[in-house]
């Protein structure tokens, strides 16, 4: 078994290597199973030391011109060698524990692919409110979030990767697509709740709470149109870290 990690990254010297320590950290319970493992950074058209600092890290780097999340996760993909891929946000932490309980349920067989539940590096109200409020709607829809999703490799592929069409939410429609599969393969889309992945609440301190709710207004009044717009989902694309 070979399992690819796979991390998008635009900008992300600030905190870029303390990810890419925690993944370091995480893949020894493949090792432990005796899996090979490989780590590829997508560096997406970043103005900074981002691929130095990956490549400072061990990880083979690609490069993609296009600001797009989902082009940079589908760019690194294309690299990748592994049965499985598991793509990881660069803001993100996984744990050892995470790592292992997501091998576990792919050696079971019936898995075809998951995430996992989320925790944020804040300790307000609001924020655990919504990070909760996510993590109820991810496990009874099993919806991914998009800072850890692993697959089949195969199974992504078929599928085409991460739709071009969508600037944020594309982890949503990815999940549909491979619940869909799965579901006529007889096997199973979960999501892992005992070890949530710890992610950064940037966006937070980064944008205002009216920036915040304008976006999740205008999203719902337009049908979710505003996920198709660059502009409109600038709090991924303008570099603000």
């Amino acid at each position: 078994m070979k399992i690819s990690v796979v991390v998008p990254a635009f900008n992300e010297e600030r905190g870029l290597a303390a990810s890419l320590r925690a993944v370091r950290g995480a893949v020894a319970a493949l090792e432990d199973r005796g899996w090979a493992w490989e780590f590829i950074v997508c560096d997406n058209n970043s103005t900074d030391r981002t691929a130095a600092i990956a490549r400072e890290h061990g990880a083979d780097v690609v490069f993609e011109p296009i600001n797009q999340i989902s082009r940079a996760r589908n760019t690194g993909a294309a690299r990748a060698t592994g049965d499985w891929l598991v793509f990881v946000d660069a803001d993100s932490h996984p744990s050892r524990e995470l790592f292992a309980e997501m091998a576990r349920v792919i050696q079971e067989g019936r898995c075809l692919a998951g995430g996992s539940t989320v925790r944020v590096d804040a300790a307000d109200i609001l924020s655990t409110f919504f990070v909760g409020c996510w993590n109820v709607i991810s496990r009874l829809t099993r919806w991914a979030a998009g800072s850890f999703i692993f697959c089949e490799a195969p199974a992504f592929r078929e599928i085409g990767g991460f739709s071009l069409e969508f600037y944020a939410a594309e982890e949503i429609d990815l999940s549909r697509r491979l619940k869909r599969l799965a579901r006529r393969r007889g096997r199973t889309f979960v999501i892992l709740p005992d070890h949530p992945l710890r992610t950064s609440a940037r966006k937070k301190d980064l944008y205002t709470p009216r920036e915040h709710l304008t976006f999740m207004l205008k999203t719902a009044v337009l049908g979710g149109r505003t996920l198709r717009s660059p502009e409109q989902c600038y709090q991924w694309y303008d570099g603000r870290r």
